[in-house]
């Protein structure tokens, strides 16, 4: 039978890297999965986040597959953080490593069962019945990766998701992402096109300056900050393909810094360093442009500390 496993930290650091050494022979994906799967507990906390902060002496504690972590009914699970709600909509903030949702596989804990327990939480104390809020739930409007973070749109009913989605390119105003990249762009602004197909066996998607069958990508991008290695880059997208930023910040010579599958040679965060930092959009009920912005990710900022002062954020609101 499996048992936890305990351990002291020895060195300050980030979390992932210190697991990485007390699992000794053990691969990072093995590892990875211990914090999606919220099997880390640190000074009896239950920490999920791949760059939690550990100092020399922390209790760190790998539980067995299959504990159950029991939360009181208030609790909100820290890898989601909900930045604005009504009675149609959730606009979340997740963080990398959290799926949006499930792959299939039974058990796993994402974006969209939190909120789902989140909103017949909700309908529970108004009903006053658990078994009447097993009724309501949370429909997923679009999606980012994984191992993105950042901001994503849930519905509470289905008429909403589908006014959304099917007006999606008309409602959605301005979608931004920030990353940190492994050298530095071409220019300091501009605009990249290509066409994108998936490969339905590796899942990889591949670019090509022209039509190839795929779908068109259109990719907006500019300059933040610039360091010896590294460059800290906007994207703003014009098109919603499947990892489009990703393949075209590599058709660029610049991967994303965390993003082995398209060529990154360096994992400076213990991530991909890509967040889904602002959405604008039409509200499809009320008609009124709403936009969120959650700024920067204090991580990313870090790495360009000695660079020249950052261009003021706007703090996420409605």
């Amino acid at each position: 039978m499996e048992r936890d496993r305990k351990f002291t930290a020895r060195h300050d650091g980030h979390l992932l890297e210190s697991l990485m050494e007390m699992c000794e022979g053990e691969s990072r994906t093995k590892v990875k999965s211990y914090l999606t799967h919220g099997q880390i507990m640190v000074n009896d906390r239950n920490i999920t986040a791949f760059d939690h902060q550990l100092k020399k002496g922390d209790s760190i504690v790998i539980l067995a597959r299959g504990t159950r972590l029991k939360r009181h009914s208030g609790e909100t699970d820290t890898r989601v953080r909900i930045v604005y709600e009504d009675d149609w909509l959730i606009v979340a903030e997740k963080k990398s490593g959290l799926l949006t949702i499930s792959t299939g596989a039974g058990g796993e804990t994402t974006a969209y069962s939190i909120l789902t327990e989140h909103v017949r939480r909700q309908a529970a104390r108004k009903a006053g019945s658990r078994a009447a809020a097993k009724k309501t739930g949370v429909y997923i409007v679009h999606r980012i990766d994984r191992d993105t973070s950042g901001l994503i749109i849930f519905a509470k009913d289905l008429q909403t998701r589908e006014r959304l989605q099917e007006n999606w390119n008309r409602s959605v105003i301005s979608r931004k992402y920030v990353a940190v990249l492994e050298g530095t762009l071409p220019q300091e602004e501009g605009t990249w096109t290509s066409w994108l197909k998936e490969n339905p066996k590796s899942l990889k998607v591949s670019s090509s300056p022209t039509d190839n069958g795929g779908k068109m990508a259109v990719t907006h991008y500019h300059e933040l900050l610039r360091a010896p290695k590294y460059s800290l880059a906007e994207f703003e997208l014009e098109t919603g393909r499947k990892n489009q930023i990703r393949v075209h910040a590599a058709d660029m010579g610049c991967p994303i810094a965390g993003d082995k599958k398209y060529g990154a040679r360096s994992n400076p965060l213990g991530r991909l360093a890509l967040h889904a930092r602002s959405i604008a959009f039409i509200h499809p009920v009320t008609g009124r442009t709403v936009s969120f912005d959650t700024g920067i990710p204090r991580m990313f900022r870090r790495m360009f500390s000695d660079s020249e002062v950052l261009p003021k954020e706007s703090g996420a609101g409605h």
